[in-house]
């Protein structure tokens, strides 16, 4: 007989294939049978290639085994979103438009399917006297990630605060399960440590006390530069694509590690730099919108990560540590 899976699709068993069409073998209808789809929450055991499973953990998704992997089934087609689209552009013969969010609010997707999205958490706040840069916010691109039809809450990380001690973290990023986390404060003299976030900020300069940078969080960014007591200067917070730079002899701060460049716009954008150590000599930031140190003469602040990029606020010297920048999302659809 007839059997209906909850995704609708009926279907007939290999016990009434043979018994219906007995020239039907029970070998050859069990393999018809198995390359039926399958609909749960766990992998089917010992699947076989082109095996269909429409995994059910989260919003159904379509996958097929292809001898090593499940890879995401492409029948479920390309999102769509009613809001205004920010931008369009054709690349490699592909139509594609975009939507940019540089503040918190809603995306209405009235068609679900899969979509490129890219997350940048807000940066982390430069610390002050002798100061670490702050990390940069979490990088998080998705490419042909599952958006579900309706209204979705996206969320747009603010970068943490500068400060005359130690900075403050940034925030995160988000649509539905999808986060980028913000990025670690810097740290300051007195209070070494940095804080973990997406990158992790530098470790403040102390006269007594070596800094280590802390390590950031994995496949979101990089770890944060250490300080030597005997610097003294500040390290550079970590970026999306490489740690923040040492302190170095003679009081150089560390620079800030660098950020990514993406194409989700149709542009090359590079975001997500590490805010550069207070010194001497102050340490630059990172590529990307991360703001650089300041020196220790006159205590002027630490530059504020760039608006948008995620980028880490610059260690101050003697002053204010920069603010973070904060984050961004970006949703990109095929048309």
């Amino acid at each position: 007989m007839a059997v209906t899976p909850v995704y609708a699709i009926p279907y007939v068993e290999s016990s009434d294939l043979v018994a219906n069409y007995p020239g039907v073998s029970e070998s050859l209808a069990e393999q018809v049978e198995d390359k039926l789809p399958t609909y749960s929450a766990t992998a089917p055991a010992s699947p076989s290639v082109g095996q269909v499973w429409i995994d059910s953990s989260g919003s159904p998704i379509g996958k097929v085994w292809d001898g090593s992997a499940w890879t995401i089934f492409s029948g479920a087609g390309a999102a769509n979103f009613s809001d205004t689209a920010t931008g369009t552009y054709t690349d490699g013969g592909i139509d594609y438009k975009y939507i940019t969010y540089t503040g918190s609010g809603n995306l209405t997707v009235t068609t679900a399917g899969f979509a490129d999205v890219l997350f940048i958490g807000g940066g982390g706040g430069g610390g002050g006297a002798r100061a670490g840069g702050g990390g940069a916010g979490g990088y998080y691109y998705i490419e042909n990630g599952y958006l579900s039809a309706g209204s979705l809450t996206v969320t747009v990380g603010a970068g943490g605060a500068g400060s005359a001690a130690y900075g403050s973290k940034g925030s995160e990023s988000k649509i539905s399960d999808f986060i980028a986390v913000g990025g670690g404060a810097g740290g300051s003299y007195g209070d070494p440590r940095s804080g973990v976030g997406g990158s992790a900020g530098g470790a403040g300069g102390d006269n007594s006390v070596n800094g280590v940078g802390s390590v950031g969080v994995t496949d979101q960014g990089n770890k944060g530069g250490d300080t030597v007591a005997a610097h003294i200067a500040g390290g550079g917070g970590g970026g999306a694509s490489a740690a923040g730079s040492n302190s170095a002899s003679g009081a150089i701060g560390g620079a800030g590690g660098g950020g990514i460049a993406n194409t989700i716009t149709g542009s090359s954008v590079t975001r997500a730099g590490g805010g550069g150590g207070a010194g001497g000599t102050a340490g630059a930031g990172g590529a990307g919108g991360g703001g650089a140190g300041s020196i220790f003469t006159g205590s002027p602040p630490g530059t504020n990560g760039t608006v948008n990029t995620g980028g880490g606020g610059g260690g101050a010297g003697a002053g204010t540590g920069g603010s973070g920048g904060s984050g961004v999302v970006i949703i990109r659809v095929v048309v």
